[in-house]
């Protein structure tokens, strides 16, 4: 039998993950705003492909934060049906919580490659800068 303490468990994990992923989109922002100021109407190739690549990225994290929500949502639902004593509905809930959780850090691993090649990226420029000078 679970108790109402197993989904409170989740609540600080769910809670610092959703922090994590602020930071992320923050940080993207931030950047995409200096490539702006960087670039301004000359957009060489290589930014060209930062702007894509943060794209993508603002869409994945768009999604991690979802997925985070909706596990915190569901962690919330599964307390709340656990509390009402309706025990199967609170193990459905939590486990679609924790569905929730894997894919939002899935989508966050994959985030993860794709800020990978955005170093790369970077990499490359600093290279054909070194390649002129």
């Amino acid at each position: 039998m679970m108790t109402i303490t197993t989904p409170a468990l989740l609540f600080p994990a769910i809670s610092l993950l959703l922090l994590a992923y602020t930071n992320r989109f923050l940080v993207l922002a931030q950047l995409i705003r200096q490539l702006n100021n960087r670039e301004g109407n000359q957009v060489r190739d290589l930014a060209k492909r930062q702007i894509e690549n943060l794209r993508q990225r603002i869409v994945l994290i768009r999604s991690m934060q979802r997925w985070g929500v909706i596990s915190f949502i569901l962690c919330t639902l599964s307390m709340f049906t656990l509390f009402m004593q309706w025990d199967l509905a609170g193990q459905w809930f939590f486990g679609a919580s924790l569905a929730s959780l894997v894919l939002s850090l899935t989508v966050s691993l994959y985030e993860i490659q794709i800020s990978c090649n955005a170093i790369n990226i970077e990499l490359e420029s600093l290279e054909a800068a070194d390649r002129q000078s």
